[in-house]
């Protein structure tokens, strides 16, 4: 099974993610006033980034989050989505505090339908039931354009692929 390791130690996920080619698989998300939206009805016609984090409560998620915020306010028809199982009301406190205003929020924690998906739900050890960090792109017609699985989770993925595979669609 695949894995992902917290401080080295190694933990499984529940499967191998999706891969650059495939179709992006649609999933349910709760939205900050406790609505639920879907990737295909909410987003389409646009570039999305899939950011997976673990918990905006981490200082890690937190930076990966103002960093996408950042660099996806440069580019016009992409949005930036920040999926944990965080509930609502925590990620939208972080984003309001922080002056994210262009990324979007997706609550995970109703149906874990993205890490059911996607498959970064971590199956072990003291993180178990989060997701895995990981960034996928998708083009305007939901094809997977990138895929990263971050291998540790303590680390940020690699911006400048993921902003790469971005201009490329716009």
């Amino acid at each position: 099974m695949p894995s992902v390791t917290l401080k080295g130690k190694p933990y499984e996920i529940k499967a191998k993610i999706p891969k650059v080619g495939e179709s992006a698989p649609d999933f349910t998300f709760v939205k900050k006033d406790f609505t639920e939206g879907t990737l295909y009805d909410d987003y389409e016609g646009l570039v999305k980034v899939l950011i997976a984090v673990p918990s905006l409560d981490t200082g890690v998620c937190q930076a990966e989050a103002r960093r996408f915020n950042e660099e996806l306010s440069k580019r016009a028809g992409v949005v930036g989505i920040v999926i944990s199982m965080d509930l609502p009301y925590a990620m939208t406190r972080f984003c309001t505090a922080e002056g994210l205003a262009n990324i979007v929020t997706a609550s995970d924690y109703r149906y874990s339908d993205f890490v059911g998906e996607y498959n970064t739900s971590i199956i072990e050890g003291p993180m178990k039931g989060l997701s895995a960090r990981a960034v996928f792109v998708v083009d305007q017609k939901e094809m997977i354009r990138y895929a990263e699985l971050v291998p540790e989770i303590g680390q940020e993925p690699e911006y400048e692929k993921v902003l790469a595979a971005v201009d490329k669609l716009l």
